[in-house]
C-alpha cells in the first residue's frame, strides 16, 4: 500500500501535465502584475521590465531598464531565467532577490505560479 501511495504521489506531483499550467487561468492570474508588467506584442517597460520571452532571456538584460542592485546580483548567480527560478521568485520575490525593488508580496499557490508561467510563455510568443 505504501508503495503505491509512493508512486501515485509522484505521479502527480512531478508529471510534466501537473506542472504545465494553465494559460487561460494565468492571465487572470497576471492581472495582480499589469501595472507594473507589460506582456506582447507591444510591451515596454513600466516600473518593471517588459516580460516577453522571459524564460531562457538573460536575468536583468532589457536595455533601458534600469535594474535593483539585488537583481543585478543575483543575475551574477543565476544568469537566465528558468521556469524554476521564476517560480521561486515568483513565490517570494524579496527572499530570492536580497534588494530588489519589485513591492509584489508573491504568489503563494504552486497552481498560480504555474499558470502565470504558462500564459508568459503564451503571451509572449
Amino acid at each position: 500500500m505504501r508503495a503505491l501511495l509512493l508512486t501515485l504521489m509522484t505521479v502527480i506531483f512531478f508529471s510534466p501535465a501537473a506542472q504545465a499550467g494553465d494559460a487561460e487561468k494565468g492571465a487572470k492570474t497576471y492581472r495582480k502584475c499589469v501595472s507594473c508588467h507589460m506582456v506582447g506584442p507591444k510591451a515596454k517597460n513600466r516600473v518593471g521590465p517588459q516580460l516577453n520571452a522571459i524564460i531562457g532571456r538573460e536575468i536583468a538584460s532589457i536595455d533601458g531598464y534600469k535594474y535593483s542592485k539585488g537583481m543585478i546580483a543575483y543575475a551574477g548567480e543565476q544568469k537566465v531565467w528558468t521556469e524554476e527560478n521564476l517560480a521561486a521568485y515568483l513565490a517570494a520575490p524579496r527572499k530570492v532577490v536580497k534588494g530588489t525593488r519589485m513591492s509584489f508580496a508573491g504568489l503563494r499557490k504552486e497552481t498560480d505560479r504555474d499558470n502565470v508561467i504558462a500564459y508568459l510563455k503564451q503571451a509572449s510568443q
